[in-house]
């Protein structure tokens, strides 16, 4: 895996802190954060998330729901990586939320039989950089 899919997975199962993951994305160049938004979507879609997830999203993130990418994620649209640039750290909370919740479900039903190397990462060290 890429270092930017582990510290996405290590957020979605609560093995770092969301302030961390928040603060390492936007040190993020522009282009990284839209890469970092687009392999965001496609997990999304990997582990299933479903519309009915958006609302306990946008409530987790923080994101208020009448933010531009709270509203496009609440009608199902997933182009946030195209949005301007002050839009995409709501992008990025609100998609590690949905991520959460979808990964959470999915790793619940893969339990005693995934051999994804995803859902099975260790704990980072407490000294770990995301950089």
């Amino acid at each position: 895996m890429y270092a930017h899919e582990v510290i996405l997975n290590e957020l979605a199962q609560g093995l770092r802190p969301t302030a961390e993951g928040v603060e390492w994305f936007e040190d993020l160049p522009e282009d990284g954060q839209r890469k970092v938004l687009h392999a965001l979507v496609l997990f999304c879609g990997q582990a299933r998330a479903r519309q009915d997830d958006v609302p306990e999203s946008i409530a987790r993130s923080g994101v208020r729901p009448t933010h531009t990418p709270a509203v496009m994620l609440a009608e199902w649209r997933f182009g946030m990586e195209q949005l301007p640039a002050y839009e995409l750290a709501k992008s990025f909370r609100l998609l590690v939320s949905l991520f959460t919740i979808a990964d959470t479900r999915r790793r619940t039903h893969c339990a005693k039989r995934c051999g994804h190397e995803w859902h099975n990462l260790p704990d980072p060290p407490l000294d770990a950089d995301l950089g």
